[in-house]
């Protein structure tokens, strides 16, 4: 019993920290984008290809999550974006609580989109709101077409899925039909994109969602699909 009631305050305090970072994001008329998916995904790599063309047009930030090392948050400041580094020195997700401590040394008022990126965790990460708007779940082709039935709950979050590191493909044997129809098995609505960094092309689908995604987010559009 003890144990029961200590998880529940642990997720309590994650939610009320989550819903405090929400109502900040939506006073500043920001998009939050919680980017999930595990390691080695290819989460950085869809970012360094993702935020120069967001770029045009939009003002994005980058909160960059990781156990240990700053290597990541460095590849984002090369682009000349905003970006703060979040060490969960050895924690499998991000917490809403570390998330607010980043949001505090963003120019929010100076910030259309501000990208999450989460932990190489394809379990953990799913179970904790942030205070972000979407989930955006990476699933490379180098993980395999099963991953969507393995870790259902990952994919039943999303907001919209990537497929990564498509140039991959003949190089495996994954499927991107028998991957896109587990994925609509537990989210029939959810958007799924095929992309490679390597095809700057492939990023354009992904770049139309969330730009349409952050002209609503002037509204407070609450979290979900």
């Amino acid at each position: 019993m003890k144990i029961e009631i200590l998880r529940k305050h642990l997720f309590l305090e994650n939610d009320r920290a989550a819903g405090a970072n929400r109502e900040l994001l939506e006073g500043h008329g920001v998009l939050g984008v919680n980017v999930m998916g595990g390691a080695g995904c290819g989460k950085t790599a869809l970012l360094e290809c993702l935020l120069p063309r967001l770029k045009r047009g939009l003002r994005p930030a980058v909160l960059e999550g990781d156990v240990a090392t700053t290597n990541d948050a460095e590849r984002i400041a090369a682009l000349g974006v905003p970006v703060v580094q979040l060490l969960t020195e050895g924690g499998c997700h991000l917490s809403a609580t570390l998330v607010a401590e980043g949001l505090k040394l963003l120019p929010l008022n100076e910030l259309d989109v501000v990208l999450i990126e989460n932990v190489g965790n394809p379990i953990c990460p799913a179970n904790f709101d942030l205070g972000e708007h979407v989930r955006l779940v990476l699933l490379s082709v180098a993980e395999g077409d099963d991953k969507p039935a393995k870790y259902p709950h990952l994919f039943q979050v999303a907001s919209a899925v990537v497929l990564t590191k498509s140039d991959l493909l003949s190089s495996t044997n994954f499927r991107v039909d028998r991957a896109t129809a587990t994925i609509r098995s537990v989210g029939p609505e959810v958007p799924v994109f095929t992309t490679s960094s390597q095809d700057p092309a492939s990023i354009r689908g992904v770049e139309d969602w969330l730009r349409s995604r952050v002209q609503r987010a002037a509204l407070p559009v609450g979290r979900g699909h």
